[in-house]
């Protein structure tokens, strides 16, 4: 019954370690999004991106109803890169919730976007991955902006 009980240890253990080392690369292509966003390299970007990235973002109109926006991934590229140097900009995660479930994952992380050393905007951004060729890509990326309750 030892014998048992100790080979059901050493296996679970086996399983959360893989688990957390899942949940450390997914962490990893997040941070690599966003290193690549802060450096304005297109090219990097989209090496952590799957083919076909949908890329939304819910906030409010002029009335102040809440909308769903639809961006298009090459105009968010393009956009990036043609930021001026004069222009310094920061989106800073301030945590990672992370979920894994075989090749699917889940990143969820609540952020501060800084312009010129000024809050912007805060929010949530909440990543789907999928691994691809023992690759996380990301393939869903929606977010949520507000300039209010930001602290």
């Amino acid at each position: 019954m030892r014998v048992f009980i100790g080979l059901v240890l050493i296996c679970s253990c086996g399983i959360i370690n893989a688990q957390l080392n899942e949940k450390e690369e997914v962490k990893k292509t997040v941070q690599l999004f966003f290193e690549a966003f802060h450096d304005q390299d297109s090219t990097l970007i989209k090496s952590t991106t799957g083919s076909g990235i949908i890329m939304q973002t819910i906030g409010r109109d002029k009335e102040g109803t809440s909308v769903v926006k639809t961006s298009d991934f090459d105009d968010f590229l393009k956009s990036i890169v043609s930021i001026p140097d004069s222009i310094k900009f920061q989106e800073k995660l301030l945590s990672y919730q992370i979920k894994v479930d075989g090749s699917m994952a889940n990143a969820w992380t609540p952020y501060e976007l800084w312009i010129n050393d000024s809050l912007s905007h805060c929010g949530v951004n909440s990543f789907q991955l999928h691994k691809q060729d023992g690759t996380w890509k990301i393939i869903y990326l929606i977010d949520t902006r507000r300039r209010e309750h930001c602290n």
